[in-house]
């Protein structure tokens, strides 16, 4: 018998979020206590400004370029590539061009 709580679908998420023309958007796609998963859409030139996170986090890129500074260090990074933050390190990105990337953070 089937549990009428699951709904097993298949996304593809370069099409299930948009870009906002100057804008960062953002899908939570996953949140639970030990961790969430966000797909965010940034408008080429748009900026997350440098933060800290107390979780380790995942960007798996989507689409286009982004730099990422890790610690002061920039990494660039494409589509189909990962790059893996540790916690407590400050980090920023910038959307070199239109960005979509998948955000996996880990609290546990």
């Amino acid at each position: 018998m089937e549990d009428p709580r699951v709904a097993p679908e298949t996304i593809i998420l370069k099409e299930y979020i948009q870009y906002g023309d100057g804008a960062v958007v953002s899908r939570t796609l996953v949140k639970k206590p030990t961790g969430t998963v966000t797909l965010f859409a940034f408008d080429r030139g748009q900026e997350l400004s440098e933060h800290t996170a107390p979780f380790d986090a995942m960007v798996h890129v989507i689409e286009g370029e982004g730099e990422l500074t890790i610690g002061g260090q920039p990494v660039r990074a494409k589509e189909g590539e990962m790059v893996i933050m540790p916690a407590n390190i400050p980090h920023a990105l910038k959307a070199m061009t239109r960005f979509k990337m998948l955000l996996t953070m880990i609290r546990s």
